[in-house]
């Protein structure tokens, strides 16, 4: 796999784990004021664009964007379940694990050749 095709991928995983922190990181410190949780979200996110911005830009020179877009999915749907079991202490269940695997699923078919 060249660096084209790794590149965005790799980004893709960084901006999501910035974008995971934005939106569910504060749930983790909820006495804190609600208008600081919203800037520090604010900031994180910026971060997050910084990385996904130029992650679509050059993938769409190997990739479609539909294939972009599932990639972004799959790859937060694992960043996100590694934050909410780690960081959240959540626990994750068979219907959760059986809903991911439908989503993977789909994704399969978007990077299959078409059907014909």
């Amino acid at each position: 796999m060249t660096a084209a095709y790794f590149t965005p991928i790799a980004l893709l995983l960084a901006s999501n784990i910035f974008m995971t922190f934005a939106w569910y990181g504060h749930l983790k410190y909820q006495s804190s004021p609600l208008w600081v949780a919203i800037l520090v979200s604010w900031s994180i996110a910026l971060l997050e664009y910084c990385l996904a911005v130029p992650a679509n830009r050059l993938g769409t020179a190997v990739y479609t964007v539909a294939e972009l877009k599932t990639m972004q999915e799959v790859i937060t749907l694992i960043v996100f379940s590694v934050f909410s079991v780690l960081y959240l202490g959540e626990k994750l269940t068979i219907n959760h694990g059986l809903g991911f695997a439908l989503i993977v699923a789909g994704a399969y078919f978007i990077f299959k050749a078409p059907i014909r």
